[in-house]
């Protein structure tokens, strides 16, 4: 296997496979995980990936471990409903990891990277608007926004005027293009990373729907996970880290006060759903960094469910910052 998925040791600790039980691997991508979730117990093992690109690996990997393996093509906030197609009620165990494979960014013809030129495209499921529709049907107040909420960029409102002036003269369709815009919009390189880089990564958040989807697929695994049952997260930024921490500390009944001797505690809430054993996420080891830089940035987040019933969805939870139904899919 030439892909090794980030953390994959510290993933199979925290999941415990064992022998006879049922794991979901929302984010299937190259295989990894779910191959060597089935390589360490003779276990079931559903992936679930919306990218059609995977289906080779997928044909292998049932020709490999038969019945032990199903695969769904579908988008992991939907897991309930493959679990249920599949016949199954409850998983033993669940994993996501977050965020554009390496198989994806390293296919210039996808878009999702700055460093090869190539269609803007950014699309995992290949299907709806693509982030070239983003860049030349947007308004400069909306493209702002994306790229402050989701990339964090500091001077997106200047990179969002420096799209609309490039798109004036000629629509924007190529990942070099947007990536010379941004550049010339920000000054140049001012760090270690690319100046296109929290653009491109906000485009990819908004165009797939990342944060809406992890949102859902939290609340999605709440319902599916038997008592005992894990779920694994592994982020790479700052948003999503934070969006899983605050879901699975609200969960586990951490994120509440408990009041003081002069003031009374707040109304009890529901039983708590999950247990954090650990409440510090994992980071990787500082050989699998220099083995893999993709890995630095890596955050690992474990919880076990209870036997208390799921909270459901928080309507807190998460709202777009631009309604995907603004765009129409022309590129």
């Amino acid at each position: 296997m030439s892909h090794v998925p980030v953390m994959l040791n510290e993933v199979i600790d925290a999941l415990e496979p064992t022998a006879g039980e049922v794991y979901l691997d929302g984010t299937f991508g190259a295989g990894g995980y779910s191959r060597a979730i089935l390589e360490v117990a003779p276990c079931t093992l559903i992936g679930v990936d919306r990218d059609p690109s995977v289906l080779p690996t997928v044909e292998a990997m049932r020709a490999e471990f038969s019945d032990r393996f199903k695969f769904a093509q579908s988008a992991f906030s939907d897991m309930e409903e493959v679990a249920t197609d599949l016949g199954y009620e409850a998983l033993d165990g669940i994993v996501l990891d977050i965020g554009v494979s390496s198989m994806q960014i390293d296919q210039a013809e996808r878009g999702f990277s700055f460093a090869k030129p190539g269609p803007l495209d950014m699309r995992m499921a290949r299907s709806g608007p693509s982030a070239a529709d983003a860049v030349n049907q947007l308004s400069e107040k909306d493209l702002a926004d994306i790229f402050y909420v989701y990339g964090e960029e500091r001077r997106s409102r200047r990179v969002a005027k420096f799209i609309l002036d490039a798109r004036s003269d000629e629509k924007i369709e190529t990942t070099d293009r947007l990536a010379d815009i941004v550049t010339r919009a920000i000054g140049g390189k001012h760090s270690k990373i690319h100046p296109a880089t929290r653009v491109f990564q906000a485009l990819r958040i908004f165009i797939n729907d990342e944060l809406g989807e992890l949102a859902r697929a939290m609340s999605a695994a709440e319902q599916l996970l038997a008592p005992g049952g894990r779920l694994v997260v592994v982020t790479f930024h700052s948003l999503e880290d934070r969006m899983v921490k605050a879901f699975l500390r609200g969960r586990s009944g951490l994120a509440g006060g408990g009041g003081s001797r002069h003031e009374p505690a707040k109304e009890r809430g529901p039983e708590p759903s999950f247990r954090i054993d650990q409440r510090r996420a994992l980071a990787p080891s500082e050989a699998e960094i220099a083995d893999n830089p993709r890995a630095r940035s890596a955050k690992l987040r474990v919880a076990v469910r209870t036997n208390a019933p799921a909270w459901g969805r928080a309507q807190s939870e998460f709202e777009p910052v631009v309604p995907l139904d603004r765009l129409e899919a022309v590129s």
